[in-house]
């Protein structure tokens, strides 16, 4: 299996890491708790990768608005270029980010490509789901 600790998750992360030169990715809520993450990090990697992720999000999205001068913004995705490679940030519109990390010869294009994919299917799942009631449980 290439993701640990995932449950119903590794379907999201496995397609990411099919493409080339793909390292690790992480699936997390947006306030920085992972859900998911793939072989190629421990736990307390994963972990550490939220985190910056979760502030890394918040971060963007307050220098979107004040360059817009507006109240808040949305951000659609995050792109960090280094010397070691590419990490994609995508929020979800449900709570949830995916974040990937690709080595220096990665095609972001593909890779941008795949994470957004992902993110929609996440999407479709989230729509299908039975709707929770107020206790957390499902609906009788």
């Amino acid at each position: 299996m290439t993701s640990r600790d995932t449950g119903d998750t590794a379907w999201v992360l496995e397609p990411i890491l099919q493409v080339p030169h793909v390292v690790a990715a992480v699936l997390l809520t947006r306030d920085g708790l992972v859900t998911g993450y793939t072989d190629a990090l421990t736990r307390a990697s994963a972990e550490r990768v939220a985190a910056i992720t979760s502030t890394v999000q918040g971060a963007c999205r307050t220098a979107a608005a004040a360059f817009a001068d507006r109240d808040g913004a949305e951000v659609r995705q995050v792109v960090v270029e280094s010397d070691h490679g590419y990490v994609l940030i995508v929020p979800t519109d449900h709570g949830t980010c995916v974040a990937a990390y690709g080595d220096a010869e990665v095609r972001l294009d593909l890779l941008a490509h795949r994470v957004h994919s992902q993110v929609a299917r996440l999407g479709e799942k989230a729509m299908a789901a039975t709707p929770r009631d107020a206790d957390g449980g499902a609906p009788a």
